[in-house]
């Protein structure tokens, strides 16, 4: 039996339905009683990026050796593997057989249908089924109510989805771009490290044998975080500020945390509280302003002329989540914009509006900061979420014209 020979051309990265479907792969290999945990899954979502999943035969092996490690799981593996990643078709809703009484006892099961539905009483199991009939695992198609999620606004999301959805946005993954220090560091580099090149060689007794070699090193490169929470933006504070939060445990790494209004308020301590909900309500008491004008020009000034220095060193990347309502002077912005542009290395702008087809740049706090910004993005539902942490992995060396 060949796995491979039913599979069909796999999903793209760009669609998101690949990582869905590996996910939902798991639970079904789990449900067969294979020992599949998250670290092996993500694992394998790793091992994609240096496999090309086109190739059958490669994505198969890649699977396989990552997530089978019992020799008895191979023959089951091979049969769930067939069955899950063939073709589509009208009768694509199919059984798993499973193979062995220890993957019976473990998988979920559903029964087999009564050989005489009208002999047997309600709540009662067949006594024509036995032992030796096979349970079913039953595969469904892969659609969930969080892939709908993704792409649904956060300013009509329901109570219940609201939930759903700070759930999502905590377990994002996030990773920042490096940069190159002026540091070296023990490597395979171009610079010979003489204190390391002598030592290595006095048991040769002075001879020069062996040579010691820098590289360059490289760190992730800090991140700044202005949020607007003025009465505009009231829709999507709470999860934009849970969104912040994630970034900051994601990242592993301190994140300059600020929101404004009429006014700027740091909020980079406050986070850093284990409790998210804490957090955001001693947030809620610091912020004077919240839900009220916004001057974002005024914000900008006081950011650059009290923090800047102090945060935007070593090439920072700094987001600004807006909607661009300003009730403030539109040149102070545009100069206050330019300002933060030539003290940081990229300068991205979130606007939630972005996401919607009808909008377009009119007001006149926009059109002043948009000739300062390096990206202008939409952050209005998980998916555009999803864009930015895959755009602050792989940031540009260099900055647009």
């Amino acid at each position: 039996m060949n796995p491979t020979a039913d599979i069909a051309r796999l999903p793209p990265h760009s669609g998101g339905h690949l990582l869905h479907n590996l996910l939902l792969f798991g639970r079904v290999l789990r449900g067969l009683g294979l020992d599949v945990n998250p670290g092996r899954m993500m694992d394998l979502v790793q091992a994609l990026g240096f496999v090309e999943v086109g190739r059958r035969d490669d994505f198969y092996f890649a699977a396989r050796s990552l997530l089978v490690h019992r020799q008895e799981d191979l023959a089951l593996f091979d049969q769930a593997f067939a069955q899950f990643w063939r073709p589509p078709t009208s009768t694509w809703l199919t059984g798993l057989w499973v193979m062995g009484a220890r993957q019976r006892r473990r998988a979920r099961v559903v029964p087999a249908p009564l050989k005489n539905p009208e002999d047997a009483p309600d709540g009662q199991d067949d006594p024509n089924r036995g032992d030796d009939i096979p349970p079913v695992i039953e595969v469904t198609r892969t659609y969930s109510a969080s892939e709908a999620l993704r792409r649904k606004d956060f300013s009509q999301l329901t109570a219940e989805e609201y939930g759903e959805i700070k759930s999502l946005i905590a377990h994002l993954a996030w990773q920042l771009d490096v940069r190159r220090t002026r540091r070296r560091k023990p490597g395979r580099g171009p610079q010979i490290d003489f204190r390391r090149t002598l030592r290595r060689n006095l048991k040769y007794g002075g001879h020069l044998l062996e040579w010691a070699y820098r590289d360059r090193k490289y760190k992730p490169r800090p991140l700044v975080v202005l949020a607007d929470v003025s009465g505009s933006m009231e829709r999507y504070t709470r999860l934009l500020l849970h969104f912040i939060y994630g970034l900051t445990l994601g990242l592993g790494q301190p994140v300059e945390s600020f929101v404004f209004g009429t006014r700027l308020t740091r909020i980079t301590r406050h986070l850093e509280h284990e409790d998210v909900e804490q957090a955001l309500r001693e947030v809620s008491g610091a912020v004077m302003d919240w839900a009220g004008g916004t001057r974002i020009g005024e914000s900008l000034k006081a950011f650059n002329f009290t923090w800047g220095r102090r945060v935007l060193g070593r090439g920072a990347v700094v987001l600004i989540i807006s909607d661009g309502w300003d009730r403030g002077e539109p040149d102070l912005l545009a100069r206050e914009m330019a300002r933060l542009q030539r003290t940081c290395f990229r300068l991205i702008w979130l606007n939630p509006l972005l996401g919607s087809p009808e909008y377009e740049p009119l007001t006149r706090g926009i059109q002043a900061a948009l000739p300062y910004v390096d990206d202008f993005l939409p952050v209005h539902n998980l998916a555009s979420l999803e864009d930015l942490a895959g755009r602050l992995a792989g940031l540009d060396r260099q900055r647009r014209r």
